[in-house]
């Protein structure tokens, strides 16, 4: 489904990434871990050509959306939830959701509608459709980021440190909705600093450093039967996962 080939990206003189492969199948649940700094959030951005690649490909269903920036119906198929929300201080809930899809003229305003409220009342947030976003709470509003998201109606969404901004008992309802989301079928690539999240919630993960993948495996490879180094003197700093 999704591929990423010998992907490197440089800011200036500095290698931020540096030479990475990375194979997503429909239906993974893929979680990247690392230490602060390594490129984790940068990866996500290429991928979705948020951060044009120095070199390499980004391949979705057969498409390698680097070279080719015209693959604009390719790229759309990518969502991506950012860790600051991304909502319009200025509009409604309402508005923010179909704001995308009817500016791209995927649905009329009236099918928008009808399908942003229906997203709402499924995740319990149908009151909010009238209120702007700082009469959200942290919790809300990331919600109604993920909705935002789906009513591009992706093939894969992208999830940047998505609850790193939240109140610790606001974070489950984030990951509740991401667990839903996951159940019925949606491919996820999530980076994420709450290890107990990943370990219990992804179905791989890759571990991130000096800007390449260092070792990937299924979360209980990863977890409990490290092998490189790196990622052993990672895990053994972190004591909450």
């Amino acid at each position: 489904m999704l591929e990423v080939k010998n992907l490197k990206k440089n800011f200036g003189k500095k290698v931020v990434l540096k030479d990475i492969d990375l194979k997503v199948n429909k239906g993974d649940i893929v979680g990247i871990i690392g230490p602060s700094g390594c490129g984790k959030s940068t990866l996500l951005r290429c991928i979705n050509m948020l951060e044009v690649p120095t070199s390499g490909e980004v391949i979705l269903d057969g498409n390698n959306i680097v070279d080719d920036k015209s693959h604009t119906e390719t790229r759309r198929k990518i969502g991506m939830v950012f860790q600051q929300f991304n909502l319009f201080s200025h509009k409604t809930v309402l508005e923010n959701i179909i704001l995308a899809p009817t500016l791209l003229g995927l649905m009329t305003e009236k099918g928008a509608i009808r399908e942003a409220k229906k997203l709402l009342k499924e995740i319990d947030l149908e009151d909010l459709a009238d209120l702007y976003p700082h009469q959200l709470s942290g919790g809300q509003k990331q919600r109604v980021a993920i909705v935002r998201t789906l009513m591009m109606n992706p093939e894969i969404i992208l999830f940047d440190e998505p609850t790193s901004a939240l109140d610790p008992e606001m974070i489950g309802e984030v990951t509740n909705l991401m667990r839903k989301i996951a159940k019925e079928g949606m491919t996820m690539l999530i980076v994420s600093h709450e290890m107990n999240f990943i370990k219990k919630f992804c179905t791989r993960v890759v571990f991130l450093s000096d800007g390449v993948v260092k070792e990937e495996g299924t979360s209980k490879e990863i977890f409990e039967n490290p092998k490189d180094e790196k990622l052993k003197m990672f895990l053994s700093k972190i004591n909450n996962y």
